[in-house]
């Protein structure tokens, strides 16, 4: 229930049936109930923070600003007595971009107000601060995020479908056979009465009993699964596609809390003459508190622009002193750039690290921005000692190690974009009325605007390779003219209703010029555990990688070489932006002459690519060894995956942890989710949940391994079961000149599929050709199952063979061997029949589990039961005589003798690959 304002006061509507236009309250940590326009905030700033986690994936706060015209009225009530509309553009799927406007038509002259994605709060967002009040614009199917989440589709292993090409071969040998019986009948008398007859007889071709075993089975390796204490808290949410993890050839990961923690910290600091790294801040601890002591003392003299005091003499404190203001600068600089928010809470231990002169404020301090990047930045000057203390629209505070507080009015903010690639601020200096032009930013943004230097592009390249994200920071002092020179050219250019954008972008490049490069930082965003490991196994194992990002092109390329998902020696084609046919198709070419390379592409590129040259850009992604697609949005994710689906008619795994990967995870053949910080939506929807990254591995490499071989064994001996007792009927019925006469009546029938040979057969799933430690230690071996080998025609007319030969060789030797009556022939040809099957068993298995053993003996001991009961069919009195023992061991030799020397020959002349390991 979410409270509506009217114009009687407050109703509480519920969130299902709220329509466009109504004016709806969200208190703080309520989720946002549908698309709004974001009208008034409880905030004095007119702004207020939302977590959007569970629509883009990343964990940070978005700031949103309220539509001024309506935070300027004095009361809530107020919004009743104006006479406005919101224009809005039509439902799209785009969650980073807004087009509306704002009208107040009872003013004179009207207001007009423009609304972007910063007026907006999307549904299935959380409002983080204050409380606010929105005009819905989009419901129901036509929210953002609904538009971005796909149906779930009911998902069909493999395996599943190639026993079903099977089943229906085994289905056409069955009417085959009995069409055969009836031709050698030579179709006399009522012969389709006959034939039906016969298609009744071989019925046990068909083998019904191969669902309810693959089924019990798949249930049996869920149950293995989560039993396995090397993966803790796994979950099988599917008991239908477990053998799909012995099969993957794509995995299409995302970032963000799946191969990183998401969280930032502060590692490097280059001046470009002087590197400070972890184990050195305190250094610079003491040059911030030797600048600030210096630059008070200063203040405190007569005239706060003379010299420094006259005590340096020597060259060392001048050498010192110079850094210490460099220091000092770089820092102030990091305080000052950035759009990060502090908010005060009584939260317990969520304190940054404390000073000594800290009063109680501090340790409710928590830090939001729209980037964890800028957090970890701010957060680095609070343990130097110089605090953010308070931010809004129009001002910042920072606090000195020394205690004082210096406040700065913002004159002007400029967000980082994707195209910008940088961010700036113009503050005025309160104390001193010195306006200051910061900005920082990537280096390829910046390399252009700073002062020549000989330094900067190579430390950047040195703190990629580290894995660390870096951000160049650089200032330019601007004098009073210089600034309403500035700022009333910048108004101008916003008001121009043509090509705003480029007007606005050519005058804040007309500062961007000949700034002077202060420092050089460089943040690490921490890998999930082992997650190196884990991608060398998995690229061991064959299985190709893909990361599929919302993130920044810069983080993700820095991430994919932190990850060694693209190893040091590879080099990484970055396809630049494209936006028409043309640019697609020479960037295209230009991708097609490299070699061995891994692709970087964004989403924007991606997009206009597969409009028109689908077929070639997804023919080359496959060739790579790694492939990068950044600012991908959530439906794009699960487009990328179908395609990969369609033109390669590989497997594809999907592992996510957020909201935003849930399209990606139902799209795959097999979904895997993560529980993480984003909450469990990505985890709920998926097939599979495991807690970590790393558990990936043992999940795919031992579990969907041993899940497909063991399949794949059981579904072949299941119909080679029914191939045998069919080719026996076969046999009888020619003897018999062709008439059809069941050879086993009523319980055999019954008996033979379930009681003597079902325990036997079943515990196949408990089989394994190598440990799991070999497994793991050898991903290799997971490379063998992607070509299908363990169940495919060829396997399948082996085992078919063998059953033709096993059931001419058990009816022949039966009839054969038979005394006078007719009654003795079923008896021996069953009870052979039956230890050729659990033999069969015995020959099939790879590694002896104890309940295999039990199961053998506990079939044949019911067998041996029953017999005294099957008076009807068989005779006591023979059963127990030497003579039946002979002839019954005759028979089981010649049936499976051959194929004992057939698999011992093949196990010495051409071994397969896991047998190697074992031996």
């Amino acid at each position: 229930m979410f409270p509506q304002v009217i114009l009687r006061g407050k109703v509480q509507v519920k969130s299902s049936d709220i329509q466009v236009g109504d004016l709806i309250i969200v208190e703080k940590n309520q989720r946002v109930p549908s698309d709004m326009v974001f009208l008034r905030t409880s905030e004095k700033a007119g702004s207020c923070f939302i977590r959007t986690d569970q629509l883009d994936g990343e964990t940070d706060w978005k700031l949103r600003v309220a539509v001024s015209c309506t935070q300027r009225l004095p009361a809530l009530g107020d919004l009743f007595s104006v006479s406005a509309y919101v224009h809005a553009q039509k439902p799209q799927l785009n969650i980073h971009s807004f087009e509306g406007t704002f009208t107040r038509e009872d003013s004179d002259p009207p207001v007009h107000e423009s609304l972007s994605i910063e007026n907006t709060l999307w549904a299935s967002t959380i409002v983080a601060s204050g409380t606010v009040i929105g005009v819905v614009i989009y419901t129901g199917k036509e929210t953002r995020s609904v538009m971005n989440t796909s149906n779930p589709k009911n998902k069909i292993g493999l395996l599943d479908l190639e026993l079903n090409q099977l089943t229906k071969a085994l289905f056409v040998a069955l009417v085959a056979l009995s069409v055969v019986m009836v031709t050698l009948q030579g179709f006399a008398g009522p012969w389709y009465r006959s034939l039906f007859r016969f298609l009744l007889l071989f019925s046990y071709i068909i083998p019904i009993s191969l669902r309810v075993n693959l089924d019990m089975g798949k249930a049996a390796y869920g149950w293995m699964i989560m039993r396995d204490d090397s993966i803790p808290g796994t979950v099988v949410r599917t008991s239908t596609i477990p053998e799909e993890l012995g099969r993957l050839v794509y995995l299409l990961t995302d970032k963000t809390g799946t191969l990183t923690q998401n969280e930032m910290v502060f590692k490097r600091l280059h001046l470009g003459t002087v590197s400070y790294g972890t184990d050195t801040m305190d250094e610079i601890q003491h040059h911030l508190q030797d600048s600030c002591a210096q630059l008070h003392s200063q203040a405190g003299g007569s005239n706060a622009s003379a010299a420094p005091p006259r005590k340096a003499h020597s060259s060392a404190p001048k050498v010192r002193k110079s850094v210490s203001s460099r220091v000092h600068e770089a820092v102030k600089a990091i305080a000052l750039c950035h759009n990060v928010t502090p908010v005060y809470e009584p939260r317990a231990g969520e304190a940054g690290e404390a000073e000594a002169d800290q009063d109680f404020g501090d340790e409710n301090r928590a830090y939001q921005a729209s980037s964890p990047d800028e957090v970890a930045l701010v957060q680095w000057t609070e343990s130097v000692g110089l605090t953010l203390v308070s931010r809004d629209l129009a001002s910042v505070q920072l606090r000195t190690p020394g205690g004082q507080t210096l406040t700065y009015s913002v004159l002007h903010t400029f967000p980082f974009t994707s195209d910008s690639k940088r961010m700036g601020v113009i503050v005025r200096d309160e104390s001193t009325a010195e306006i200051t032009f910061y900005m920082k930013g990537a280096d390829v943004a910046m390399s252009t605007i700073v002062q020549y230097n000989d330094w900067l592009e190579e430390e950047c390249g040195n703190m990629a390779r580290e894995g660390l994200r870096t951000l160049v920071v650089a200032k330019r002092v601007l004098t009073e003219e210089q600034y309403q020179d500035f700022e009333s050219r910048h108004t101008q250019a916003r008001l121009s209703v043509h090509d705003r954008a480029l007007k606005v972008a050519a005058v804040v490049e007309s500062l961007e010029r000949d700034m002077q490069l202060l420092c050089v930082t460089g943040v690490e965003d921490r890998l999930q555990a082992h997650v190196r490991p884990t991608l060398e196994m998995l690229r061991n194992a064959g299985i190709k990688i893909w990361m599929l990002t919302g993130d920044k092109l810069e983080t993700a390329t820095c991430i994919a070489k932190s990850s060694h998902l693209v190893s040091r020696t590879q080099d990484i084609h970055i396809f630049r932006p494209v936006t028409s046919r043309g640019e697609a198709h020479l960037e295209l070419n230009a991708f097609r002459r490299k070699h061995d390379c891994a692709l970087v592409i964004s989403g924007d590129s991606l997009e206009v690519c597969l409009r028109y040259y689908e077929h070639e850009l997804v023919e080359l992604a496959c060739q790579c060894p790694a492939v990068v697609c950044c600012r991908c949005s959530p439906t794009q994710k699960a487009h990328i995956v179908k395609l990969l689906r369609q033109h390669t008619h590989k497997r594809t795994c999907a592992i996510g942890d957020g909201g935003n990967d849930v399209s990606m995870i139902q799209a795959a053949d097999c979904g895997i989710g993560i529980e993480g910080k984003e909450g469990k939506a990505a985890s709920l929807a998926a097939d599979f949940s495991i807690t970590r990254f790393e558990h990936v591995g043992r999940l795919l490499v031992v579990h969907g391994r041993s899940s497909y071989k063991r399949s794949a064994a059981l579904g072949q001996f299941v119909m080679h079961r029914g191939l045998v007792i069919s080719t026996m009927q076969a046999v009888f019925s020619s003897v018999f000149y062709f008439a059809s006469v069941p050879l086993y009546q009523g319980f055999l029938m019954v008996g033979y599929a379930t009681v003597y040979t079902m325990f036997p057969v079943f515990s196949l799933v408990l089989d394994q050709d190598v440990k799991p430690e070999m497994a793991m230690l050898y991903p290799e071996l997971y490379k063998d199952l992607t070509k299908g080998r363990a169940l495919s025609f060829k396997t399948f007319l082996v085992w078919v063979l063998i059953s033709i030969y096993q059931g001419g060789i058990l009816m022949y030797g039966a009839l054969l061997l038979f005394e006078s009556e007719f009654v003795h022939v079923v008896a021996i040809s069953f009870t052979a029949l039956v230890l050729t099957e659990l033999l069969m068993v015995a020959l099939t298995v790879r590694t002896w589990h104890w309940l295999m053993v039990v199961a053998e003996f506990l079939s044949l001991g019911c067998y041996v039961a029953s017999l005294a009961f099957l008076n009807e069919y068989f005779d006591l009195a023979f059963i127990t005589t030497p003579t039946f023992m002979w002839k019954v061991s005759a028979i089981t030799m010649v049936s499976c003798l051959p194929l004992y020397i057939l698999k011992y020959l093949k196990r010495k002349l051409s071994p397969p690959s896991y047998s190697k390991l074992t031996s």
